[in-house]
């Protein structure tokens, strides 16, 4: 179903196609690198807020509903990558926060981590694609302001992290 029901005070919302009513991508419109982004946060989300063992949440995560759809190798690079070099990511995002590393969400966390490592390793992704996909995640699992916050704290770390991608878009035009 395309429409939402109307409401005396909210005239009637199609969804675009590939969009639900709120603006989030259905499932079907995912790509296997987008869904395991999402098995990749749910994981990194356990990490931080169980303090659960890597192997162990892996383990999990691979026997969850539509795994199977998401690219394995990219999900397994971002989770275990974002582990290991979680006290390195933290470094590079805690100068950009307007407050301490505990009261940001772990969602959003998390969020951040997949962003800083992607920028890092993941040289194959353009930056802006990297960007908007975890603005997406931030929309989807986070709270309701959080994409902003993660918009902001990538947008800021992109020129340092990916400074001759970020330099080509600006003299472009694409980029403020």
């Amino acid at each position: 179903m395309t429409e939402q029901t109307p409401s005396k005070n909210k005239p009637s919302r199609k969804s675009a196609p590939g969009l639900t009513s709120t603006g989030a991508r259905k499932a079907s419109a995912k790509s296997n690198r987008s869904r395991a982004r999402e098995f990749a946060l749910q994981a990194l989300y356990q990490h931080l807020v169980g303090r659960n063992d890597a192997t162990e949440i892996d383990h999990f995560t691979r026997d969850l509903a539509g795994f199977h759809k998401a690219d394995a190798a990219h999900y397994d690079a971002l989770l275990h990558g974002s582990i290991e070099q979680a006290a390195d990511m933290d470094a590079l995002i805690l100068p950009l926060l307007d407050r301490k590393m505990e009261e940001i969400s772990p969602v959003e966390h998390a969020v951040l981590w997949i962003g800083v490592y992607e920028f890092q390793n993941c040289l194959d992704v353009p930056w802006r694609v990297v960007l908007n996909e975890c603005v997406e995640l931030a929309k989807e699992f986070g709270g309701t302001d959080g994409h902003k916050y993660v918009n902001a704290v990538l947008n800021g770390l992109a020129p340092k992290l990916r400074a001759a991608e970020v330099e080509a878009d600006r003299a472009k035009g694409n980029v403020r």
